[in-house]
């Protein structure tokens, strides 16, 4: 990359954290055109400082739900996801079984089809980084799962909120769909934002909620794999380390905050954290966008492409006739 490609990604960056709806009333950089424009620019440029790019795609994100958790009423929140939450212990145990059957199935290797499956039940990226510590998982692994995941994530941010308005999908519904379907948190709360405000709260809500599964499946993949996938991988007598979403906790903090500690004085302070917090998510997006290059693409393969596909159409279409149908 050279430097104009450099500067210009600063440019943008720095375009993407400033609130243009709070200073003009509107903006045309929401969360689909922020991803397009990171997309666009790592085509044309390539990805720019790697490693900044991954490490603020990920911590921004996490402030940027716990800033969330600032506008949302817990008790409210909680009543509205309650058949969300249920239906997600249905959906992540589903999917987790046929991803495993399907990866045996088309012969992919058995690490890899686990960690597109957990990516797929849970929670994107933050699953497979988790669930591959524990497994051992090589490099090459952890790269074709987090390949597949983030494809699918861009496209997703890209279909979800047009096909919700054209099946004609209240707020709620929509969330709640967004949180089951869609596999990072990012585009999750992406669409959620696209759609608008109530899907955006109930979507972040669910998710992270769909998120704390990862503790339980880090610790059943550390029982169920255990010795096999440690001998595997040349790495007997050791243990793969769970990793613990803390900022989910955070998340969960800011909601009683702003449920029980919401004196007026405090109401400016929270209503700042939100906009602050939505508005970085627009700078998340971007850095997500601009860390997908053609490498990425060509790494990941037909099979693991195939199967995360296949795994995302039946969450998608299982959970959609589960909302339109039985009221989920």
């Amino acid at each position: 990359m050279g430097t104009f490609g450099k500067y210009l990604y600063w440019v943008l960056l720095a375009l993407m954290l400033i609130p243009f709806g709070v200073i003009f009333g509107n903006t045309y950089i929401t969360a689909p055109v922020a991803l397009f424009i990171g997309l666009v620019f790592a085509l044309a440029f390539g990805i720019p400082h790697p490693k900044f790019n991954k490490k603020l795609s990920k911590y921004l994100l996490q402030a940027s739900v716990v800033g969330l958790g600032f506008g949302m009423d817990l008790e409210k929140s909680l009543q509205s996801g309650a058949e969300g939450m249920i239906f997600t212990v249905v959906s992540v145990i589903t999917v987790m079984v046929a991803g495993v059957l399907l990866g045996r199935y088309m012969r992919i290797d058995s690490k890899t089809s686990y960690l597109i499956s957990s990516g797929t039940a849970i929670c994107g990226g933050s699953a497979i980084a988790a669930v591959g510590g524990v497994l051992n998982a090589k490099e090459n692994e952890m790269a074709v799962s987090l390949g597949v995941i983030f494809i699918l994530n861009a496209i997703a941010l890209f279909i979800f909120p047009p096909m919700g308005h054209a099946l004609g999908l209240t707020q709620h519904q929509f969330g709640t769909w967004a949180a089951i379907a869609i596999h990072d948190t990012s585009s999750v709360v992406g669409a959620g934002a696209a759609y608008g405000s109530e899907a955006c709260e109930l979507a972040t809500l669910i998710k992270c909620t769909r998120a704390l599964w990862i503790i339980p499946l880090a610790f059943f993949t550390m029982w169920f794999y255990g010795s096999k996938s440690m001998k595997d991988s040349g790495a007997e007598g050791k243990r793969g380390k769970v990793t613990i979403p803390w900022f989910i906790l955070l998340f969960v903090a800011a909601m009683i905050f702003n449920t029980y500690v919401a004196t007026d004085a405090l109401r400016p302070l929270y209503d700042g954290l939100v906009i602050a917090a939505k508005q970085a998510l627009i700078a998340v997006l971007f850095a997500i966008g601009a860390g997908l290059s053609l490498g990425v693409v060509k790494q990941v393969g037909i099979r693991p492409l195939v199967q995360a596909v296949i795994l995302w159409i039946l969450i998608g279409v299982g959970s959609l006739l589960a909302i339109l149908y039985w009221g989920v």
